[in-house]
């Protein structure tokens, strides 16, 4: 039976609970754990009302930390929300002792499966998550620059009037403020994207990408949409037994940072490896030590 929890019935968590209803998923069981008990019960309650109509036959209930025990995936989104104008390193001090707690509650009833995180900054709560959990490295993962990747290709996807299926470009580093994009391997069916745009271009484009999050958290106070999406595919190829090729944020050397990421059953199969230009390199060194300096600041 693959069984799902969901820790955190926020914005993002509900957001992710509700497309899990509207795909066809894989997922048997799915149970909520917040804190607010009556939120987490009405969730539960509204959503399975939505069961009749949806592709999927799930059971749907509000848990506690014993249901852990047997599931395959704990995804985490509980902790502070990101305020306009503070950056996701910002909420590091918050959200890092609401991990902690998080943690060490699931951990008392022998969790063996994967953690699925989206709480930012995901990149360093990522690392708190293996730190105190003491798992495999390829049992967490951090959605990392999915959603990032995600954005880079619609908006090329409109730019070239083209499906977003058929944009091949990657989103890579933190998921904040220093990640960038590969343009050296962007690619639009075989055709270099590099050779369709100039330099202008694409620095306006990455920009987009890298502001997206500020914009819509100052126009609607929130991102969950889009993320709740990426949670679903990831969870797919998770459930699916997939092998399938993710932007997302998976533990390498000292830190978790973002790459393409073989997914399967077992979590993170391997990173691949991409060819990166010299400037491009020094991008992906960049941000891994943009990363560590936000962990070494607890």
């Amino acid at each position: 039976m693959n069984k799902v929890i969901i820790i955190g019935c926020g914005n993002v968590g509900m957001s992710y609970a509700y497309a899990l209803v509207n795909q066809k998923c894989n997922v048997d069981e799915l149970v909520l754990i917040d804190k607010n008990q009556d939120k987490c019960a009405g969730e539960a309650l509204d959503l399975n009302h939505s069961i009749p109509y949806s592709p999927n036959n799930m059971t749907i209930r509000c848990g506690d930390y014993s249901d852990v025990t047997d599931a395959k995936i704990i995804v985490i989104a509980a902790g502070a929300n990101q305020k306009p104008g503070e950056t996701r390193r910002d909420l590091l001090h918050k959200n890092q002792e609401i991990f902690k707690s998080i943690i060490a509650d699931v951990m008392k009833y022998n969790f063996n499966g994967i953690f699925l995180v989206a709480t930012n900054p995901v990149d360093a709560l990522c690392y708190y998550t293996l730190k105190y959990s003491h798992l495999q490295a390829s049992q967490v993962i951090g959605t990392g620059t999915s959603l990032d990747t995600a954005r880079l290709r619609y908006i090329l996807a409109r730019k070239f009037t083209i499906m977003p299926q058929n944009v091949h470009a990657y989103v890579l580093g933190e998921h904040g403020d220093s990640e960038f994009v590969a343009w050296s391997s962007a690619m639009i069916g075989s055709v270099k994207i590099n050779s369709l745009l100039s330099p202008q271009e694409k620095e306006q484009i990455s920009g987009e990408v890298r502001n997206s999050a500020y914009e819509i958290i100052a126009k609607k106070g929130n991102t969950s949409y889009g993320i709740g999406i990426c949670l679903v595919r990831i969870t797919q190829a998770i459930l699916n037994d997939e092998n399938a090729i993710l932007t997302v944020s998976s533990f390498n050397h000292d830190v978790f940072i973002s790459s393409p990421c073989i997914i399967n059953k077992d979590g993170i199969k391997r990173r691949l490896k991409i060819d990166l230009t010299p400037a491009e390199k020094e991008l992906f060194a960049n941000s891994r030590a943009v990363i560590k300096k936000t962990i070494q600041s607890i």
